[in-house]
């Protein structure tokens, strides 16, 4: 058989199950969401806020360091099996844009690649028409929530809006709040709402326990990601505490960054949140999503995200229910691989527009 047929084999083959998930509807959401070490997990309800447990979180930093220097030089996949993969990061993504210059026109631009992330010939190359691979959902700014809405409409592609004072989130409370209703009301599936950083600097547990509550019942039966802002929290130990706090308070989903801190998601940083994903679990049988945002813009870096999932939580956390990235320019260096893949030639990045 030609070279060339049996890659294009392997990679359908290693895809099958790659297409996006489907999240359980409303009826159901008492189902196991995910199973961690042969535990079945149900999707986070929150419990009553523990400073035993807050005041107790230690994090060695050279260990982390440590750990996530070797697991970049010693973990990759190659070949059909990095397709896969990185077909999964597709599936995985929060397509963004959150500029000030967004317009309408540049959204529905957005949503018409998240419906095809992949240029049809290239799909067609990698034999996967039947995966039907799009991104899971598009993240804009609440003006735009109804446009995008529209624009995916029927596609099963969810609408996230940035929320609450994004990205400082210094606006008084009842501001953010309401902010957050009216995105629901607008359409939008997913909030990702923005934590004051300053009750993490002040050790203000319960402040922070309370204002992530509202914000939650705010959201209703939307899901909600909380946004640390880790790059502003100054040590492992303050991201370590506020991701537990921000769990106990009925978080679906703990997010790295707001993409405009000057760092933003590391993979020391991911470290620390998703094994407190996974004390947070072991404790309470509840499982809690994961998102990296910002500064991830190379195919190598989703690789490296994906199996820091895999080894650190299972194959429950390398789909869409439970990891997203919060992504803009990623995309066009997937997509490009993905040729590279299915040609041999890398094309110009030009030839993959985002919007």
């Amino acid at each position: 058989m030609p070279r060339e047929s049996t890659r294009r084999f392997g990679v359908a083959d290693r895809l099958k199950d790659s297409a996006p998930d489907k999240f359980p509807p409303a009826s159901v959401s008492e189902a196991p969401l995910a199973t961690l070490a042969g535990r079945s997990l149900l999707a986070n309800r929150g419990i009553p806020l523990d400073l035993d447990w807050v005041d107790q979180v230690r994090v060695n930093t050279s260990a982390v360091e440590r750990r996530t220097q070797s697991h970049v030089a010693r973990r990759t996949v190659k070949k059909e099996w990095q397709a896969a993969w990185l077909l999964r990061a597709i599936t995985c993504m929060d397509l963004t844009t959150l500029s000030g210059d967004d317009t309408d026109e540049r959204v529905r631009r957005l949503c018409a690649k998240a419906r095809q992330p992949i240029q049809h010939e290239l799909v067609k190359r990698l034999e996967i028409e039947e995966l039907d691979i799009k991104v899971a959902a598009v993240c804009v700014y609440h003006r735009f929530v109804e446009t995008a809405r529209r624009s995916l409409e029927g596609s099963g592609i969810r609408v996230a809006a940035v929320s609450t004072g994004f990205p400082a989130g210094l606006s008084p409370v009842e501001e953010r709040v309401a902010e957050i209703r009216r995105s629901v009301e607008a359409g939008a599936q997913e909030i990702d709402i923005v934590i004051t950083r300053a009750h993490v600097f002040g050790g203000r547990w319960q402040a922070l326990y309370d204002e992530i509550r509202e914000f939650k019942q705010a959201c209703g039966s939307v899901h909600m990601k909380a946004i640390l802002g880790t790059g502003d929290l100054l040590t492992l130990r303050n991201v370590g505490r506020a991701s537990l706090v921000a769990m106990m308070a009925g978080a679906d989903f703990i997010k790295t960054s707001t993409g405009k801190e000057p760092t933003n998601a590391t993979l020391p940083v991911s470290l620390v949140m998703v094994r407190a994903i996974r004390e947070y679990a072991q404790e309470t049988g509840m499982a809690v999503g994961f998102k990296p945002a910002g500064g991830i813009r190379t195919a190598k870096q989703s690789l490296d995200w994906l199996a820091l999932m895999k080894e650190e939580l299972g194959t429950p956390w390398m789909k869409a229910e439970l990891f997203r990235f919060g992504a803009s320019g990623l995309l066009n260096d997937i997509e490009r691989q993905l040729e590279h893949h299915a040609t041999g030639r890398y094309s110009a990045d030009y030839r993959h527009p985002i919007a």
